[in-house]
């Protein structure tokens, strides 16, 4: 009975070597001689993924935050002062140009009125009579029944009532000015963004009352360094993203620049209009500007990811300085089997995207995954998902199986060889013809019990183990091994 239970487990040991042979073959990364190290050594395929190089669109850009704000942001102040007594409008109405926002006390301005009103009445009755007087002088003058000196004085009485009903006038257009100002009206169409007055309160000449968002159209202000600032101009294209957006939603175009830099700051100021207006848009808010210098619809773009860095130390012998020259390749797998290295010229740059100018076709195989350890002409295998296997993965499944070149200890394999053949794998790092010896007897033996299962026994154990990555079926075959050494330990 113990045998049967020997046979059993062992036959799930063979069933579970044979499938992680069968799906390593597709890895090229196989357990046991010239496996896991000699993989990691170069000896064998290393694991990469690819994509295809294509063309698309990138554009050089210069980015920066600003705040929304008006184009045109008119402030409201009274020209009259005196108390409130009444409010037309309040904060975030839509305002009309010339629509009543507020009222002030007019009573003593009314009456200022009048009285200017009847002041130029009586100016006009006395420049009447006294233009009258004159014209009976001039006519007595010239038939000399006057001396000229009667007539001057007459003439510069007219000339007196004159003035004073210019001046009346003026006081009555002063007065009429100022009975109008005390209906507080909008100088434009607009939002009202602020009211700093209440009913009650002292309306101050010179003291704002309201401010309004003119509905001409929004804009952002930059504020760029001087390598950014310089190759801005007016016209460009900007895309503008607000801070609760994950993409730019709005459209804009830069409409002024000024043509010198602050000299506190050292930043210059760029002026940026909106095309549009998104649902996150308004007064106020903050958002990244992106503003397009120049754009390429049919780039052949990379990731940055893709690329491998090479920094090489120069030293300049006209300036005795050291100097770091960086250079940039990808690895272009060829046939799925080999890695080839091309050093690259690169153009613009766009978040992770960069233009190849020259080095890479369209078409090509980039290695994105594992070409960070690769070397030129370098032995590959594309794969991806679960038959991808790190570098990193690699080392820790020799670090799990004794670290032997031979990938497992044949001492730890079913079907292992003598005594002298392990005690020598021991020595030597299971390089020598013994361990690979107790291996091939391994997997013979192991075969050979697993042909022995049923049909049905040997599609259960394959429906257990599919879908199962590599590290889970390493752990799945040390399970088995511990039951195997268990059983045996029972049996004995």
């Amino acid at each position: 009975m113990k045998n049967f239970k020997n046979i059993a487990v062992l036959s799930f040991i063979a069933m579970a070597l044979a499938c992680s042979k069968s799906d390593d073959n597709a890895n090229q990364v196989q357990p046991g001689a010239g496996g896991w190290a000699s993989f990691a050594a170069g000896g064998r395929e290393t694991s990469v993924e690819v994509i295809t190089a294509e063309r698309g669109f990138i554009a050089d850009q210069v980015r920066s935050f600003g705040t929304v704000q008006a184009q045109q942001l008119v402030t409201v102040t009274p020209q009259v002062s005196n108390r409130v007594t009444e409010l037309y409008a309040d904060l975030g109405d839509e305002v009309k140009k010339g629509q009543a926002l507020a009222k002030i006390y007019d009573v003593t301005l009314k009456d200022l009125y009048n009285q200017a009103k009847a002041q130029v009445g009586q100016s006009r009755v006395a420049l009447e009579r006294d233009s009258t007087q004159l014209d009976r002088q001039e006519q007595l003058l010239d038939k000399k029944l006057i001396p000229q000196s009667e007539f001057d004085v007459t003439f510069a009485t007219y000339q007196n009532a004159s003035a004073q009903y210019e001046s009346a006038l003026a006081q009555l257009t002063q007065a009429e000015e100022n009975l109008a100002n005390t209906i507080i009206r909008s100088p434009a169409s607009g939002v009202i963004v602020s009211r700093t007055i209440e009913v009650g309160d002292l309306a101050t000449t010179g003291q704002p009352a309201f401010e309004i968002n003119s509905d001409i159209g929004y804009q952002t202000r930059l504020f760029l360094p001087v390598q950014d600032w310089k190759v801005v101009n007016i016209g460009q294209e900007v895309s503008l993203r607000a801070s609760n957006e994950a993409e730019a939603t709005v459209t804009g175009v830069v409409s002024r620049k000024s043509p010198r830099l602050d000299p506190t700051t050292g930043l210059g100021e760029v002026i940026v209009t909106l095309n549009s207006t998104g649902e996150s848009i308004f007064a106020g808010v903050l958002t990244e500007t992106s503003i397009n210098i120049q754009v390429k619809p049919q780039a052949l773009i990379v990731p940055r990811g893709a690329l491998v860095e090479k920094v090489e130390t120069v030293v300049e012998p006209e300036s005795n300085t050291i100097q770091l020259k960086k250079s940039y390749s990808v690895f272009v797998a060829q046939g799925d089997t080999m890695a080839v290295q091309r050093p690259l010229t690169l153009g613009i740059e766009q978040g992770d995207k960069i233009e190849v100018l020259s080095g890479l076709s369209a078409g090509d195989k980039i290695i994105v995954t594992g070409q960070q350890g690769l070397r030129n002409r370098a032995k590959i295998k594309v794969a991806t998902g679960e038959n991808f296997i790190t570098p990193d993965e690699l080392k820790i499944a020799n670090q799990e199986n004794g670290g032997n070149r031979g990938g497992w200890d044949a001492s730890q394999r079913p079907g292992q060889g003598s005594t002298a053949q392990q005690t020598d794998s021991t020595n030597t790092g299971g390089e020598n013809t013994g361990v690979r010896a107790g291996n091939r007897q391994g997997r013979q033996g192991g075969n050979q019990l697993f042909a022995s299962l049923s049909e049905d026994e040997q599609q259960k154990i394959r429906t257990k183990m599919q879908g199962m990555s590599p590290e889970e079926r390493r752990k799945y075959m040390t399970a088995l091994r511990d039951s195997v050494q268990q059983a045996n330990s029972s049996g004995n």
